[in-house]
């Protein structure tokens, strides 16, 4: 079982803790609003009210016993900053902290989060790549500039192979599955795509583009 120390129950601090009580997630959170915590403790390990950025106080919470530290502050970036340094500090395994500009992200980052999330920045690149782009229906962001798309078939790939169309060696993409129909196709060099396919490819953007000519 994961354990995760919550620091922040603004929205999106809560966002995600609603999240998290979907897995086998202990969870400890933190936050300064007494309203807040006593809100949250159905849905929680533990909890405990007091500054994260109080040094004293962050180390009486023995954050190297945690899997991952998530700093989830959006309205005070000091006390983001100053959290995220004091937790690599004190030995916190992993850190991911959330920002809400370029700048912040790049602050972060430097100052020891392992990983910077950015809501806005993300929430409007899923939008334009879902609603606005050709051929893609959804994505997942992956580990550096992977994703997971979900892609419509293109016209000329009506009838063909997926060895024939040799989308690995040609585009760098790989098909994980296809939905035909409503469901889930096993894929091979000798399935044949049709109009109605829904392809799940994993690569690079620009890869994605050249191959469905986006």
């Amino acid at each position: 079982m994961k354990s995760v120390l919550l620091i922040g129950l603004g929205r999106f601090g809560m966002h995600a803790l609603e999240k998290m009580n979907e897995f086998d997630i202990e969870i400890m959170a933190v936050d300064r609003n007494e309203a807040r915590v006593n809100e949250i403790l159905p849905m929680v390990t533990d909890a405990q009210i007091g500054d994260a950025a109080n040094m004293t106080f962050l180390r009486s919470l023995g954050v190297d016993n945690f899997d991952l530290c998530l700093v989830a502050i959006g309205d005070d970036f000091q006390n983001s900053l100053v959290i995220t340094a004091y937790l690599k500090e004190l030995g916190a395994r992993k850190v991911i902290a959330r920002a809400s500009s370029e700048i912040q992200q790049q602050f972060l980052l430097r100052n020891g989060a392992d990983d910077v999330i950015y809501p806005e920045k993300q929430m409007a690149e899923w939008m334009v790549v879902r609603h606005a782009v050709d051929h893609v229906l959804n994505y997942i962001g992956l580990e550096g500039d992977l994703a997971i798309y979900e892609v419509t078939v293109p016209k000329e790939w009506f009838g063909k192979t997926v060895a024939a169309l040799d989308i690995r060696r040609r585009f760098n993409l790989n098909i994980l599955t296809i939905r035909s129909n409503g469901s889930s196709v096993q894929v091979d060099g000798n399935t044949v795509l049709n109009e109605n396919d829904i392809l799940l490819v994993v690569g690079k953007w620009e890869d994605v583009r050249k191959a469905f000519r986006i």
